[in-house]
């Protein structure tokens, strides 16, 4: 028996990028907020710019629309 087909469809493509970007978005609106609660209970913008690159987040990046 011999394969002719292609090991992926242009609809699991999409699926797929369509669950990557979704992922993406949901991603940038949970770094948003754990920004804004780090920016909360920082005491003063060092402890704030440490604290975010301790968690992995740039500061000085800029912010998405919100969604």
């Amino acid at each position: 028996m011999s394969w002719t087909g292609s090991p992926s469809s242009t609809d699991d493509n999409g699926r797929f990028a369509a669950t990557q970007a979704a992922n993406a978005v949901s991603n940038d609106l949970q770094n948003r907020r754990a920004a804004r609660v780090v920016a909360g209970r920082s005491i003063d913008a060092d402890d704030c710019a440490e604290m975010l690159a301790m968690l992995g987040l740039d500061a000085n990046r800029d912010p998405a629309p919100a969604i």
